[in-house]
């Protein structure tokens, strides 16, 4: 019996994990360019059941397998296309394919982003808010100093006729390696960045993020109720013990 108290934990931890996943998920279900995570659990050990004899215990026979518990696996992000957004606003791109703005911090580092949404910093230069400015395809700054502009399908910036830069959009081998860093941004994690040579960008679009909302609340409801019942039955698994000890204690 006590072996119950093991699955209903891992059971009652899994899925407060998954609810915290799913959370966050509809936290930014109107971020630009989010993309949305996955919880998985595994079993944590499966161990070797036998059967033993009721008098001659020196022999068993083996009957299965079981796991006592389970444990994190790994979260998952989707990279799927989200929808380009029409905003109208003359400082946001939306990559329709393969592919990450890349952003430049104040440190120096260098970050990775489907979220669009650009604005100009003090100096003029095409900047992401709260994160850092934007990069061209040779990873440098793009200094536009004014956000009156045209541009074109493949991320590039004109004004009054002159060319102002190319928006740098960059693809990863594997973005499955990608590790996502507070701010939602994606960090190369050890691989090199590439630049997509013929970039397909929208031009007054955000992209949306991927967040399927249907399948994020029926799956938030799911969770909540196998962590209600997981709950329930330890606390029956409680009093079933506490009942056994004080019967026991009484012979």
């Amino acid at each position: 019996m006590f072996k119950g108290f093991y699955n209903l934990t891992s059971a009652m931890l899994t899925q407060g994990r998954n609810l915290n996943v799913v959370a966050n998920n509809l936290t930014n279900i109107s971020t630009p360019g989010y993309k949305s995570d996955d919880y998985t659990a595994s079993t944590f050990q499966e161990i070797m059941i036998s059967r033993l004899g009721n008098k001659d215990k020196s022999g068993s026979t083996e009957i299965g397998q079981e796991s006592y518990i389970l444990a994190s696996d790994e979260i998952y992000t989707d990279f799927s296309q989200g929808i380009p957004e029409e905003t109208g606003l003359s400082l946001d791109f939306a990559i329709e394919g393969d592919g990450f703005f890349a952003i430049q911090r104040e440190d120096g580092t260098i970050t990775y982003t489907r979220s669009g949404g650009f604005c100009l910093d003090e100096e003029g230069y095409l900047y992401l808010a709260t994160q850092g400015r934007v990069l061209d395809v040779n990873e440098q700054p793009i200094q536009l100093v004014t956000d009156k502009i045209d541009a074109d399908d493949w991320g590039g910036i004109y004004s009054n006729g002159g060319f102002l830069g190319r928006i740098g959009v960059f693809s990863f081998e594997d973005n499955g390696e990608l590790e996502r860093n507070d701010q939602g941004h994606f960090l190369p994690n050890g691989q090199q960045a590439q630049a997509v040579q013929t970039p397909l960008i929208h031009w007054k679009h955000v992209e949306r993020s991927n967040v399927d909302l249907v399948r994020m609340v029926s799956q938030m409801i799911t969770c909540q109720r196998a962590l209600q019942s997981a709950a329930q039955v330890s606390k029956m698994y409680d009093q079933l013990m506490t009942k056994a000890t004080t019967d026991i204690g009484r012979l």
